[in-house]
């Protein structure tokens, strides 16, 4: 294969799920937005359904029909962006439930799909998403009136444990919606390991269901394995790809990988990113161009066929901190051209 092999490890996935389910009492659902954090939303979804999620969040509608036409009828899906214009026949299609963010989302719902299912996000204090508290003041009794399933909002700072941001959203959202007989959810994987003063009725784990932090007992659920084109000699002085910006201090072996940013291994990340042969590290070197990547395998006591950025030697973390990022942007960015190969 010319191309690299993006494994997916599908019962790590639901242990995840059954892990940060066991922490809280309530009921604990699944974001599967970006077509399932990059891994194949129906795949993902499948999976996470039979290990008992039965409530499934996505960000738009699109992505609502597809985990839909996966699923079948039964499990809930939210969209997080509401009721967009020209959503209309999509919410309908696939019984979808918008979270209404403002006044105008929610009166276009109700006059586009009256008696149709909505739910409730309110902005605690992130100010990216959801009504403000005045806004909810003034739309509360007309809202309650109309049987919304759920009233949400999300945390900020839920990564950092002891940023006071936390405490302050959690006392702004209960102070939105307390005596109110709806269910209520705050956190999604930050928050669930909070503790149960942010749990409320419904939990939705996301990046921690894939393998990522801040839930650090996740079982790592994705391994990406790279095929070598070529290896080369070079002697030292000599140097390799874009710029010049690695030169070799000794005789060395080069090997050329087929990935690069084009397939989510991000630019930034070279100099200090590894590749694995087994335990064994070949750091990156020279610059990580669209299609390739450059590793020094000079070590190595064999020539390899294949190397490996992601799995138990590198988690998707460390990839993340190597190119000054977050997992989730790793996780999400991964390319098209991959084969997908799934195990369960």
């Amino acid at each position: 294969m010319s191309t690299g092999k993006l494994t997916i490890d599908l019962a790590a996935l639901a242990d995840n799920w059954r892990a940060l389910d066991s922490l809280s009492r309530c009921e604990t659902a699944a974001v599967i937005k970006a077509n399932g954090y990059g891994l194949g939303s129906a795949q993902v979804a499948k999976t996470l359904a039979q290990a008992g999620a039965r409530h499934f969040f996505v960000a738009i509608a699109e992505e609502g029909a597809a985990v839909r036409q996966a699923l079948g009828q039964g499990p809930r899906i939210s969209v997080f962006s509401g009721h967009m214009p020209g959503d209309r026949d999509l919410i309908a299609a696939h019984d979808l439930t918008p979270m209404l963010n403002s006044i105008d989302q929610m009166l276009h719902h109700v006059e586009a799909l009256p008696g149709h299912r909505f739910g409730i996000q309110l902005d605690s204090g992130m100010n990216r998403l959801g009504m403000e508290a005045a806004e909810w003041a003034a739309l509360r009794d007309i809202a309650l009136s109309q049987d919304p399933t759920l009233i949400m909002s999300h945390l900020a700072c839920a990564d950092e444990p002891d940023h006071d941001m936390n405490a302050r959203q959690l006392r702004n959202f209960v102070e939105m919606t307390d005596g109110i007989d709806v269910p209520r959810s705050l956190s999604a994987t930050g928050g669930i390991l909070l503790g149960r003063d942010f749990h409320f009725d419904l939990t939705r784990p996301g990046v921690g269901l894939y393998g990522g932090m801040p839930f650090a007992e996740a079982r790592p659920v994705v391994t990406l394995d790279l095929p070598v084109i070529q290896i080369r000699d070079i002697e030292a002085g000599e140097a390799v790809g874009y710029g010049n910006t690695w030169i070799a201090q000794r005789p060395s072996r080069i090997a050329t990988i087929a990935a690069g940013y084009a397939d989510g291994l991000l630019r930034a990340m070279g100099p200090k990113a590894q590749l694995f042969a087994g335990s064994s590290r070949c750091p990156v070197v020279g610059r990580v161009s669209m299609d390739l990547i450059t590793a020094d395998v000079t070590d190595l006591p064999q020539d390899p066929d294949t190397l490996s950025i992601m799995g138990p030697a590198q988690t998707v973390d460390d990839i993340a901190e190597a190119a000054g990022t977050i997992g989730y942007e790793i996780l999400t960015s991964l390319g098209g051209r991959y084969q997908r190969e799934y195990h369960s």
